[in-house]
C-alpha cells in the first residue's frame, strides 16, 4: 500500500485520527481509546497486514505522555506509525499491545519502568531496568535526584 493508500484506509478507520509530524513514515495520533482496536485492525487486515512491531517509545512532552508506536508488513513492505497522546500525567495509561505483538512485551515494561506510563491488561508489568525499590522514573521531564538537583 501507498502512503496515500494508507492514508485513506487510516482517515475510514478511525476518522477522528490526526496526521502526524514523522516525515519518514505516514503517522496519525489516535485517540488512545481506539489504540487497540486500531492496532489488531492494522494487523489483521489483509491490506496492510502489519505484523512487526519494530519499536515502541514513551516520550515526554509539554501535552502530555505520548507512546509512539512503529509497524511494518513483512510481506507487504509498507510501514506506519500510531501515536497516542495521554494528557493525564499523573496517572498516564494506554491498553497494551503485548497480545498483538509479542516485543510489545518487553517495550511496554521500558516506558513504564522510565516513564511511569501503565499499559492495561500487560500480563507482567514491572521494573526492566531499574530495582523494584527504585522510586520515580527518570526519564520524566519532573524527575529529581542527587545528580540532577546538583547541576
Amino acid at each position: 500500500m501507498q502512503v496515500e493508500q494508507l492514508t485513506t484506509w487510516m482517515q475510514m478507520l478511525v476518522p477522528e485520527a490526526t496526521p502526524g509530524i514523522s516525515k519518514q513514515y505516514p503517522e496519525f495520533i489516535v485517540p488512545a481509546a481506539k489504540l487497540h482496536d486500531v492496532a489488531r485492525q492494522l494487523k489483521e487486515n489483509p491490506e496492510t497486514k502489519m505484523d512487526y512491531l519494530f519499536c515502541l517509545t514513551g516520550l515526554d512532552r509539554k501535552d502530555g505522555f505520548h507512546v509512539v508506536y512503529h509497524l511494518t508488513s513483512t510481506t507487504l513492505h509498507h510501514t506506519v506509525v500510531l501515536r497516542v497522546v495521554l494528557a493525564d500525567k499523573a496517572n498516564p495509561s494506554v491498553a497494551t499491545v503485548s497480545d498483538l505483538w509479542a516485543a510489545a512485551e518487553y517495550f511496554e515494561r521500558e516506558a513504564y519502568d522510565l516513564l511511569g506510563i501503565k499499559f492495561e491488561n500487560h500480563p507482567d508489568l514491572r521494573r526492566l531496568f531499574l530495582e523494584d525499590d527504585w522510586v520515580g522514573y527518570p526519564l520524566r521531564k519532573d524527575y529529581k535526584d542527587s545528580f540532577t538537583l546538583e547541576r
